[in-house]
């Protein structure tokens, strides 16, 4: 959807009426823009495809706190809608996934950092995005952003099967199709590739784990929020253990130790500690291998008021790779910090987006 300059000052005068006159009047200005009608004062033309049931929608019990807020709603609406938010797909031999790219408006010569974000279960790309925000930093910060959509057919619930053998490996199974979706992606655009990054989300958290052990070299720092660590499960039962905290089995413990106690690249968690989904102790499983960086790694504990209380904890391996383990009071199984336009956000939390964002970007490849 693109808002003209005309629909947005009319959408402001509507807040002012609604403001000074009450909503039948916001209501009956709004319903003018969509006629496309003028008055004189403020161009209500727009090319926004509209009817006057959406007045409905968004004049319904409306509030003050809602109309002041509405210009933020605004600005955000306007710099995503700024950049291209494309559909893609990518096969091969294990298949063929579709995803969904945003490239921020503009091309000043320089190459871009790439993020590559990992819907939890249950949601699709824009669900994802939406979320997360992550398309609104894309464009305000210029970078580029890739949401593989896992299918229905893979996994009845949208969930990438990261407790498959076979989705666990390098060049097998969904760890190749998202390599390839990257790959695919650095080939065709002005990448960076010493700034490519994989990010997730519960599910999604899980196999951003074991792309960044598989792919070491092709992506330079993770993401892992409410996930689980690599090689911890190998079928639905140890998934669900793993999930629980429980004990892992034998061969998947093995695997577990292998992949973490050896750290390949900077990694940054967020898990909240009354998740009921995931258990936390994935979160510490995460950094195994990691010890606590003095001074700075001495844990935190901060409030802001009317957000959740957090601990980061910022941590380093033996050869040097950084980690930074965000553990969230409270919180439920949700991206920290999301907008509730998507689904599984807690938007009480530190921005994880941002955070993670500017981990990110602190981490370059390092050959």
């Amino acid at each position: 959807m693109k808002l003209d300059e005309g629909f947005l000052n009319s959408i402001r005068e509507a807040m002012r009426l609604l403001r000074t006159r009450g909503p039948a009047e916001a209501t009956e200005a709004i319903q003018r823009t969509l006629r496309g009608e003028t008055d004189g004062v403020v161009n209500r033309t727009t090319s926004w495809d509209a009817t006057p049931e959406a007045a409905t929608v968004l004049f319904e019990a409306p509030t003050i706190r809602e109309a002041e807020t509405l210009d933020a709603r605004e600005a955000r609406i306007d710099v995503e809608d700024r950049g291209h938010f494309s559909t893609h797909a990518h096969s091969n031999a294990a298949g063929r996934r579709q995803y969904r790219l945003y490239v921020p408006a503009g091309d000043h010569g320089e190459p871009l950092p790439l993020i590559v974000m990992l819907h939890g279960c249950t949601q699709n790309a824009d669900d994802f995005a939406a979320g997360t925000n992550m398309n609104v930093l894309a464009e305000r910060h210029r970078f580029l952003i890739a949401y593989p959509e896992q299918s229905q057919q893979a996994n009845p619930s949208k969930c990438w099967n990261w407790f498959k053998p076979d989705d666990q490996r390098c060049e097998r199974g969904e760890p190749s199709l998202i390599a390839g979706i990257t790959r695919e992606i650095v080939a065709a655009y002005n990448v960076d590739p010493a700034r490519v990054y994989v990010a997730g989300l519960s599910a999604g958290g899980a196999m951003a784990a074991i792309m960044i052990s598989s792919y070491p070299e092709l992506y330079a720092a993770a993401g892992v929020h409410s996930g689980i660590p690599a090689g911890c499960a190998h079928d639905l039962p140890s998934a669900l253990a793993a999930m629980k905290g429980g004990r892992r089995p034998r061969q998947a413990r093995y695997a577990m130790h292998d992949t973490a106690s050896l750290p390949k690249r900077p990694v940054i968690v967020f898990h909240g500690d009354a998740d009921a989904t995931v258990h936390i102790r994935n979160a510490t499983q995460l950094v195994q291998g990691f010890d606590a960086r003095p001074p700075e790694g001495r844990e935190q504990r901060r409030t802001h008021e009317g957000r959740r209380a957090y601990t980061v904890s910022r941590l380093v391996s033996a050869d040097g790779v950084d980690a930074e383990l965000w553990t969230i009071h409270g919180a439920p199984h949700a991206w920290a910090g999301g907008n509730p336009r998507g689904s599984f956000t807690d938007p009480t939390g530190p921005d994880a987006s941002a955070e993670m964002l500017r981990f990110f970007l602190e981490h370059p490849q390092r050959r």
